[in-house]
């Protein structure tokens, strides 16, 4: 018995290390299809569940971690850049502006879960059409939802930010543990060592 994470992101498994180093990795293939009519809100604990519901039939005996991090600009959810074009339209868009980062995280272990949603708020210098050509040259946006990513180049592009900043990296670590801690008391599963 142990702790999986179904997320191929590094950056979740830097994270995720500074709770515990106790884990293994198994991403999973998910329909990540959102339900017609659904709020924008509810869709990262929605796509998160999935995840995590995918991993847990596969580890039941486990506590799995599923993720989805979502950045949203007046009810736009901005996924990951399909193309360069696509990337630009997205900075251009968040430029001047304060968009939402949001993280569903979902944890499973047999049939017992927990569902919690992180929300930050990242506001944007305004940006010149040079600058967002610059950024887009690093290659860095293009498999980053939003199209940027704040640990990197991306800081440059950041006025402020409201939150926590590890949720817009992709996990919102110190709500992880709190939550992992709860969970771990909760499905008398003791074989996780957490980080005190």
């Amino acid at each position: 018995m142990g702790l999986i994470l179904a997320s191929a992101s590094p950056r979740r498994q830097e994270l995720l290390k500074r709770i515990t180093e106790d884990f293994s990795v198994h991403p999973v293939d998910a329909d990540e299809t959102l339900p017609a009519g659904m709020p924008v809100e509810l869709a990262p604990s929605f796509l998160a569940d999935v995840k995590a519901q995918a991993a847990a039939q596969q580890f039941p005996e486990d506590i799995v971690i599923g993720c989805d991090t979502i950045v949203v600009l007046e009810d736009e959810i901005m996924g990951k850049p399909r193309d360069r074009e696509d990337a630009f339209r997205m900075l251009r868009r968040l430029s001047g502006e304060t968009h939402k980062v949001m993280t569903g995280t979902a944890l499973y272990c047999g049939k017992k879960s927990t569902v919690f949603t992180t929300e930050t708020l990242v506001t944007f210098y305004e940006l010149t059409d040079a600058e967002i050509e610059q950024y887009l040259d690093t290659g860095e946006p293009f498999d980053k939802a939003g199209a940027y990513g704040i640990q990197g180049y991306g800081c440059l592009l950041v006025r402020s930010i409201e939150g926590d900043y590890n949720n817009v990296v992709g996990l919102p670590v110190a709500a992880l543990a709190r939550a992992l801690q709860q969970f771990q008391r909760a499905v008398a599963h003791p074989k996780i060592q957490l980080r005190k």
